[in-house]
């Protein structure tokens, strides 16, 4: 029955996090770790962080340190990871290279996987030729029929190859989801998907299953769009020869339209709501609300209240609204319980510590005459959202539809989302390499970029203020600006 574990492991309950580092940390990561961590907690059991950075082109060391910074600062703390250590490490995958084509090498050994040689160009074929044909895509089985020692011999001479399993042609694989009940997949569905690529380095299906099994997860808790991946996860272990895991898919966060939550329509970045004054007590239980019931009409708990209180039955599947509203009325509640000292502390460690202050003051100090200056001038370094009307007359670039502005504004902070280091340097450098590349001037857009991130024609020196701003904030205001002149008439 959904909702209930028929098959429990009886083994100590192991749950993990794996978030990859390739940008921001999301709120579906929180969403999904808070879980994690209840369940474990609920159970006496242990929580892992594992960072999957098997993509080298788009892993970032900096984003896995915000990873870390972020869920620590929501309180989740975790018993095994890549800062802690532990028994099962290491608990980064770009570190565990070899135990992955090592297991890749047993499964072509047992005949459940085989070298695949086919190129790029002909893969590129095959999708077009698939695509004009309307067959269902995906790999033919080309390299299945080679004679396997013969295939094995052109590997170890060199010859490029990945590794690819050897599904099922037929039948129907299971998965057994403890909150959704039996989802049956057509093994034709599943095609001969591949482990290891020619780099050596493994797919995420592979390096999950193998991790999953080797850190003894017996809980698989994640987003329900890793419910398409399950059934070749499950031939995984199947071809291994292991004992699955419990299976749990968490109904993904939405917008109020019910679309699935995405920063063009609300901050999806922890970050944002810590810079924004949220508290990170109240951000849990919102994120706690969203999935989960507490019962008895009560709303406002603490996370050591839902560990206690922790069941699956209680999970709803009826798709959460991440309503920034009622997150802000959240906090209000806990902003409002606050003793006068603990809401001073609460400050202090948002934006009015020193160590931001100073920041500011570097930027303001030539442009001060008395102390009683610094507020007035800095203002909108500590507020959140911002009104464009006072200065509406100045948001737009000369003989250009305002359509067009916001769409030069949107790409320019998608060319933001890529900066490797949220710094001045590499802001104007971005914003003049962009202008060059849409032959806009510099003057035009850099005013953009005043007005949207400050709401003010004068200010401190342009990308020095956003990078104190911060990312998130300079974000979400310059996607708030764009909106605000493509309105106008």
């Amino acid at each position: 029955m959904p909702g209930h574990s028929s098959h429990a492991p009886q083994a100590p309950v192991r749950v993990r996090v794996a978030p990859s580092p390739t940008g921001d940390p999301h709120v579906g990561t929180a969403y999904i770790a808070l879980f994690n961590y209840v369940f474990a907690k609920s159970r006496g059991g242990a929580f892992v962080l594992r960072i999957e950075d098997t993509d080298r082109s788009r892993s970032r060391a900096d984003s896995e340190r915000q990873i870390i910074d972020a869920l620590r600062w929501l309180g989740l703390t975790w018993d095994e990871g890549p800062d802690v250590g532990g028994a099962a490490g290491p608990y980064r995958q770009s570190e565990r290279s070899e135990t992955y084509r090592e297991h890749a090498a047993m499964l072509v050994d047992r005949g459940s996987a085989y070298p695949c040689f086919c190129t790029a160009e002909r893969l590129a074929e095959l999708r077009e030729r698939q695509k004009a044909e309307k067959a269902t895509l995906g790999y033919d089985g080309a390299c299945r029929a080679l004679d396997p020692e013969r295939a094995r011999e052109r590997a170890r001479a060199g010859e490029s190859h990945t590794i690819r399993l050897a599904a099922p042609q037929s039948g129907v694989i299971t998965v057994d989801d403890e909150l959704r009940g039996r989802v049956e997949i057509s093994a034709e569905q599943i095609d001969d998907q591949v482990l290891l690529k020619s780099d050596g380095f493994p797919t995420y299906h592979l390096a999950n299953v193998v991790d999953d099994h080797l850190m003894e997860i017996s809980h698989v808790i994640r987003a329900e769009e890793w419910i398409s991946s399950t059934p070749k996860h499950v031939l995984l272990y199947e071809a291994f020869g292991w004992p699955q895991p419990t299976w749990f898919h968490m109904p993904l966060l939405r917008n109020k339209d019910k679309s699935k939550i995405s920063k063009r329509k609300n901050p999806v970045s922890i970050n944002y709501y810590r810079d924004a004054g949220i508290l990170p007590r109240a951000l849990l239980n919102f994120l706690g609300v969203l999935g989960w019931s507490y019962g008895d009409d009560i709303e406002k708990f603490t996370l050591a209240e839902m560990v206690e209180r922790f069941t699956w039955d209680r999970v709803s599947l009826g798709g959460p609204v991440f309503d920034t509203d009622k997150l802000r009325w959240m906090n209000e509640q806990y902003l409002h319980e606050l003793s006068h000292e603990e809401l001073v502390d609460a400050l202090l460690d948002w934006r009015l510590g020193r160590e931001h202050l100073v920041r500011v003051a570097e930027l303001v100090r030539e442009r001060i005459k008395q102390l009683n200056e610094f507020i007035p001038a800095t203002a909108f370094f500590f507020s959140g959202d911002l009104d464009y009307e006072p200065v509406a007359d100045k948001l737009h670039i000369p003989e250009t539809p305002n359509k067009d502005v916001k769409k030069a504004i949107l790409e320019l902070v998608e060319r933001y989302e890529q900066a490797e280091e949220w710094r001045a340097s590499e802001l104007e450098s971005i914003s003049r390499g962009f202008c060059e590349d849409k032959g806009l001037k510099t003057k035009h857009v850099f005013m953009l970029l005043r007005l949207g991130t400050t709401g003010r024609k004068a200010s401190p020196p342009l990308f020095e203020t956003m990078a104190v701003l911060g990312k998130e904030l300079t974000r979400r205001r310059l996607r708030q600006a764009a909106d605000f002149i493509a309105a106008k008439k």
